[in-house]
């Protein structure tokens, strides 16, 4: 028998009700996940932050918990807004950093001249010194971090090698061969107060020259 077209529908049964998902609203899109390497860059920042004394070592332990736990961007965007400058709305401006990785290994070659690296650059992986009688100036007080530890291979004929760090970074001369040179580490500024934010491995060898290392705290 035909259905009457004037009868209203029957009600759903209840035991239907539920069974569909909810539409999902066209005009928001979906939240994006986050991947390992945002989740790294939003605790790079953080470490930055303790290092120079915006942040506490207990907020800076429970940020850092919050960013691993965090699946979405805009759950990792929070921890870090008060303490980078936001130059639009968008959610992506809020992670400091670029996705692209640093270099696997960055090699600087002089002879009788001078090399300074300083200001905000990216330090690689990897970094080899191949330098004689010159002057090398190495500022990492305010570079980024994207690895938790730094080998920096010389191999040094004469000259000067100066390394400044942030406190909180630890040096480790251990697989350093040094002859007819002085090396000279200072104390970490930092004392043992501060998270240890990038540990720097010098190996290789330093010949007839000088390398000294202090810290310094960023400038703001």
């Amino acid at each position: 028998m035909p259905a009457d077209p004037t009868r209203p529908p029957a009600p759903l049964d209840p035991a239907l009700r539920g069974s569909h998902p909810e539409p999902v609203d066209p005009s928001r899109p979906p939240a994006l996940r986050a991947s390992d390497a945002e989740r790294d860059r939003i605790i790079d920042v953080l470490r930055a932050a303790v290092t120079d004394g915006r942040l506490e070592p207990v907020e800076f332990d429970e940020r850092v918990d919050a960013a691993l736990a965090a699946r979405t961007v805009e759950a990792l965007a929070p921890l870090v807004a008060d303490l980078v400058p936001r130059p639009g709305a968008g959610l992506t401006t809020a992670l400091p950093y670029s996705a692209e990785p640093a270099a696997e290994l960055l090699t600087i070659k002089e002879s009788h001249g001078t090399v300074r690296r300083e200001g905000r650059w990216t330090l690689p992986h990897r970094l080899l010194l191949r330098t004689s009688w010159s002057d090398v100036h190495l500022d990492l007080s305010e570079a980024v971090c994207t690895v938790p530890e730094l080998v920096i291979e010389l191999k040094v004929s004469g000259g000067r090698v100066d390394l400044i760090l942030a406190p909180g970074m630890i040096v480790d001369v251990n697989e350093l061969s040094a002859r007819h040179s002085h090396v000279m580490i200072s104390r970490d500024a930092g004392g043992g107060a501060l998270p240890e934010t990038l540990r720097v491995r010098l190996v290789g060898r330093l010949r007839h020259g000088h390398l000294e290392t202090r810290w310094q705290t960023p400038r703001r």
